[in-house]
């Protein structure tokens, strides 16, 4: 895609202490696009995220929205934009499903917006389930219940660039189908998604451009439909999933 991209990221290298868990990553996401990663448990996906978010150190270079930001604080990548949820979801289970989605608007507050609670009605679209579960303990909803709070509170805060740490994991398939329809909607909203995920087939389906990360190193990266007929993706990923013309 033509012009700067929302987020650059040139040779970045990142890890915790003295063990380097990302050897020189590149990677470019365009504004409005979904990109993925890809790759096995351990390969360094949630260290990219972190890396990104500013949680752990990192070094390379870092551009968001033709801003360097290598040496930005978290905070101040919150309020830039960008917005990450975590594997764990890390939500407040003993407050309600709303008290945590208002929590979500801090940068919309910040940012002086006085209409932000009009985002509660857009989450609430998006995910109808949270509206009939409002007051509802967070620590009480179903798993899938809950990866769709912590989505949706990360999108309270308007983000530019959302970044998902594998939100399919230990879900139903048919919630894991859910999840990933909410996903390619959100494309029409205009916001950035970098998807990091283990299940590579649903997550190349909904992505636009992808990468496989393997050992800290990108192995492949193109267009994610290209990448979904690389008998490399399929016989190390998609398993079963290979078309019956590839040999």
């Amino acid at each position: 895609m033509s012009g700067t991209p929302l987020l650059r990221v040139e040779a970045l290298r990142s890890g915790y202490g003295r063990a380097e868990v990302l050897h020189g990553l590149t990677l470019d996401a365009a504004a409005g696009s979904v990109i993925t990663v890809i790759g096995p448990n351990g390969a360094g996906k949630s260290t990219l995220l972190n890396a990104l978010m500013g949680v752990i150190g990192s070094r390379g270079t870092l551009q968001f929205d033709g801003e360097d930001i290598a040496a930005v604080p978290l905070e101040e990548r919150v309020m830039a934009g960008m917005a990450l949820v975590p594997e764990r979801r890390e939500l407040f289970a003993t407050m309600a499903v709303q008290d945590n989605l208002v929590l979500g608007a801090f940068r919309q507050v910040r940012l002086g917006n006085r209409r932000w609670r009009d985002r509660l009605d857009d989450v609430y679209a998006i995910f109808p389930r949270l509206a009939e579960r409002r007051t509802q303990l967070a620590g009480t909803l179903s798993g899938g219940e809950r990866q769709m709070l912590a989505v949706g509170r990360a999108l309270m805060s308007r983000p530019r660039l959302l970044m998902l740490d594998e939100p399919s994991l230990g879900l139903a398939p048919l919630v894991v189908r859910e999840i990933f329809l909410t996903i390619e909607s959100l494309r029409s909203t205009g916001v950035t998604i970098l998807l990091v995920e283990q299940n590579a087939r649903a997550a190349l389906q909904v992505a636009d451009h992808g990468y496989v990360l393997e050992m800290g190193e990108f192995a492949l990266q193109g267009p994610a439909a290209e990448l979904a007929l690389d008998p490399r993706v399929i016989d190390t990923y998609l398993g079963a999933a290979r078309p019956a013309a590839a040999h």
